[in-house]
């Protein structure tokens, strides 16, 4: 409470130094005395509920939007950054990272992105090795496309409003059936936009499984795609050819610095129209909560997958009507992260290996099968998630080390604990357990845990300290241990 307490002193400040007021003019428009709100923004005092509600009264504040931790995130996302071997004399800690987000958010995302380019091997302003010619001043690019799309999706918490009123405007206009779905989609491109579907053969395309020329309107789709594949990629196409100012609209408030970025964003966004389409906002999240959240049979009832079932809860955030808060991530057998997305406040590794304790990792030992756990991370937050593996499309009919086709992937779902028991696959666990919880972190460099058998870095949060005398479970074990 008292971390989510300093984090709100900051945003306090930093709302009234927008409204270009003094302390003493907004304790007034609070009901408040000067001293008392000088406490509450040096977050000596927790912000309460009623100093909340008056906010929303006199400034217009959305307290959901208030009290989200978008400081934490960002305060993750640098002690990541520091964690990198080259500030290691510098000495830095946590609460000199918290203090530099609470007063100034966005020269801490200025460092993220000085962060990024320099792994990158870029620069924020100008080519390498252009030296200070006449390209110098021209701006390059800095970030990782992917990491932008995801900044943007989170900071928009994975709801699209437009998005969601344009995906129910479809069905009443394409009056669409649950039981014909896809020939529903197959048939509205055909009226509302001339567009052909054609399922080809995966020889002649080259590895590509969705293919659409705007010259001659023609969609082809692999054989190798699966039906709620075949469908979802239908609403994706109707996203493009029937949405694209709104999609254009969308990715401008997203102020991408590549075109890169700015056609992976369309691609994303045209991804949430197709699970919108295929998962309708009120009935999924209304067979969400009678099924409390059983995947399998979601995935039945609306004829989808795992992965999107999954997918679409992360994003069932409409104000006044919330589904779970979800986080959703998504690895390959080396560990890297290819999709994520938090609202349940757990924080995903940004940069580097993740922690390896996580469920989603050990998935990969039992292909298929559902994997439970309870975790708690270093400050406390405990947390229940799911984890399994997908396969990628044409991988059950490889043959042969050089076959091509998708690849092996874990999907991990999960929530605050205290949402588990809407949660079906916690049935039958104590999850006050302590003996059922299990520890994890971040990545092993921000970690603070000393007793960690699995660590496979130092702790930036204390001191190496080897002894050749000694041999502890793991190398970076503290030795008190």
């Amino acid at each position: 409470m008292a971390q989510n307490s300093a984090r709100l002193g900051g945003k306090l400040r930093r709302l009234r130094q927008s409204q270009k007021l003094t302390q003493a003019q907004m304790a007034e428009a609070l009901g408040l005395s000067a001293s008392y709100l000088n406490l509450l923004e040096h977050n000596q005092r927790a912000v309460t509920v009623p100093v909340l509600l008056k906010l929303a009264q006199r400034f217009g504040v959305d307290i959901t939007d208030f009290t989200a931790d978008d400081d934490g995130r960002l305060s993750n996302d640098l002690m990541e950054v520091f964690a990198d071997p080259l500030f290691d004399g510098h000495e830095l800690k946590t609460a000199d990272v918290e203090e530099l987000v609470s007063a100034a958010p966005a020269l801490g995302k200025a460092v993220l992105t000085l962060y990024q380019a320099f792994r990158a091997g870029g620069s924020a302003t100008a080519a390498p090795g252009s030296g200070l010619g006449e390209d110098a001043d021209v701006a390059m690019p800095v970030g990782m496309p992917s990491e932008e799309v995801t900044d943007f999706v989170q900071e928009r918490k994975n709801y699209f409003k437009e998005l969601e009123t344009a995906a129910d405007d479809l069905w009443q206009r394409a009056d669409l059936k649950p039981e014909a779905l896809y020939s529903g989609l197959v048939k509205f491109l055909s009226e509302a936009f001339a567009v052909d579907v054609v399922i080809a053969p995966a020889a002649g395309l080259g590895g590509l499984l969705r293919q659409y020329d705007p010259r001659t309107r023609k969609l082809v789709l692999s054989e190798l795609l699966p039906r709620a594949s075949r469908t979802f990629q239908l609403a994706h196409q109707i996203a493009l050819v029937g949405h694209g100012p709104l999609l254009s609209r969308l990715v401008s408030g997203g102020k991408f610095t590549t075109q890169d970025a700015d056609t992976l964003a369309r691609v994303a966004l045209g991804n949430y129209f197709a699970a919108a389409v295929l998962m309708p906002y009120d009935r999924f999240l209304a067979a969400a909560r009678e099924t409390r959240h059983d995947i399998e049979t979601l995935e039945r009832r609306f004829d989808t997958s795992f992965e999107q079932v999954c997918h679409r809860l992360t994003s069932l955030r409409r104000p006044g009507n919330q589904g779970v808060p979800f986080h959703f991530l998504r690895v390959d057998g080396a560990g890297n992260i290819s999709k994520r997305f938090s609202a349940s406040g757990i924080s995903i590794a940004r940069f580097g290996g993740a922690c390896p304790r996580w469920n989603v990792y050990d998935a990969f030992s039992t292909p298929g099968l559902l994997r439970r756990q309870v975790s708690r991370m270093p400050e406390g937050g405990s947390f229940f998630c799911i984890a399994r593996t997908v396969d990628g499309v044409g991988r059950s009919t490889l043959r042969g080390n050089n076959a091509r086709g998708g690849g092996r992937h874990a999907i991990g779902l999960g929530c605050a604990v205290t949402y588990a028991r809407e949660v079906v696959y916690a049935d039958g666990l104590d999850l006050d357990d302590p003996q059922l919880i299990t520890p994890i972190g971040v990545s092993c460099r921000v970690c603070p845990r000393k007793d960690c058998a699995d660590r496979a870095h130092p702790s930036l949060h204390h001191p190496l300290s080897l002894d050749e005398n000694r041999r502890a479970l793991a190398t970076y074990m503290s030795p008190e241990s």
